[in-house]
């Protein structure tokens, strides 16, 4: 019998000057970009992290660590890539994920249908199998703040072997 396994991931990352804003694989043009020793793409890495989770793979700091110079500026489109090959090498197949950017500013929906778009094309999926949505939070905190921005990302993998 085939099993299902759920999986949630979480990032946040300061907003700054002089970075580019990168989320889904998506530049989206703004005054400020996200901080980080990678691209900073929030909502990648927490489906990263919701991949990862949900097939007991750990986390992307410990897959691609902050600390080595090979990460630096890397897209996280690349990571998305080795993240699914990690998956594939382990038996499991990508059922669904939803994904949720949390952020005061700048407007995501024009950009969603590209992110969307990005990440079915890393991974090998029908662009139906990924949800983006974004969302403020009503100027409260540090996203309401324009500080950071947040993703949160579930996610639905399948088991391609039995379990003992």
């Amino acid at each position: 019998m085939q099993n299902m396994r759920v999986g949630m991931g979480y990032d946040v990352h300061r907003l700054t000057e002089g970075r580019d804003l990168i989320l889904g694989g998506v530049r989206i043009p703004w005054e400020k970009g996200l901080l980080g020793h990678s691209d900073a793409d929030v909502l990648l890495h927490a489906v990263m992290d919701a991949l990862l989770g949900a097939a007991a793979l750990g986390d992307i700091g410990q897959h691609f660590p902050d600390s080595d110079p090979a990460y630096e500026g890397i897209s996280s489109l690349r990571l998305l890539g080795k993240v699914d090959e990690l998956l594939k090498e382990n038996g499991y197949e990508i059922v669904n994920i939803d994904a949720t950017i949390i952020a005061q500013k700048p407007k995501m929906a024009p950009h969603i249908p590209s992110m969307r778009e990005n990440m079915a094309h890393e991974l090998g999926i029908s662009v139906s199998r990924i949800n983006v949505k974004a969302t403020t939070e009503e100027g409260l905190g540090f996203t309401g703040r324009s500080e950071g921005i947040s993703a949160q990302a579930v996610c639905l993998l399948q088991s391609l072997q039995t379990e003992e």
